[in-house]
């Protein structure tokens, strides 16, 4: 095998299997990084569904979602993610989780002659609605798994490195494509297939 076929491989096993620890699931990943205490907090599922997931046990959970599971009376409210303002006040949350949901926002769109990052906005949105030391749960199929390239409705792919150089300080690189927030980078890890982070807003 060539030295540069090698090289690559190594990367592969690297940034797959060896460079952060791997946890049972995400509830396990939560427990290893955060002192729970839901008790009057409140909690934002992106992509929910009909029914929106509270790790973080908050007493208050709303849900959100384009279309699926839309009921406003159990607090799951419709919102075309990356395209729409989330439908809350600046610094509502004390916590944004987006489960199996980024994998599903692209990067780049046209709306007419106008190009468009729904990514970078809906990171803009996560970072506007937590408060000053919120925290920002990722839970995605991310590479060099399979899983993040084999279903087709798949358009971002995700690695170890994206919030990291892009959306955390002191990097922030997503700010030339008119990011505006700032996250700290609390903890990644594996779970399975998924890539698990974790984001704080700063105070």
């Amino acid at each position: 095998m060539h030295i540069g076929s090698l090289r690559h491989l190594a990367r592969l096993v690297y940034h797959g299997f060896l460079s952060l620890p791997h946890v049972a699931s995400p509830d396990a990943f939560i427990r290893r990084y955060v002192a729970l205490d839901g008790q009057g907090r409140r909690t934002l599922d992106l992509g929910s569904g009909k029914t929106p997931k509270n790790p973080f046990r908050a007493a208050e959970l709303v849900g959100t979602d384009v279309d699926f599971g839309i009921d406003e009376s159990a607090n799951i409210l419709a919102c075309d993610l990356g395209v729409e303002r989330l439908p809350f006040p600046d610094m509502h949350f004390d916590y944004v989780t987006a489960f199996d949901l980024l994998e599903h926002i692209p990067r780049l769109i046209y709306i007419g002659e106008k190009r468009s990052y729904p990514f970078i906005a809906l990171m803009n949105e996560a970072h506007r609605v937590l408060k000053p030391g919120g925290l920002f749960l990722s839970d995605t199929p991310a590479y060099p798994r399979l899983s993040a390239f084999t279903d087709p409705t798949h358009v971002n792919i995700i690695t170890d490195q994206t919030f990291r150089m892009y959306f955390c300080q002191p990097y922030t690189w997503a700010g030339r494509y008119g990011f505006e927030g700032r996250f700290e980078l609390l903890a990644q890890a594996w779970s399975e297939d998924n890539l698990l982070s974790l984001l704080r807003r700063p105070s």
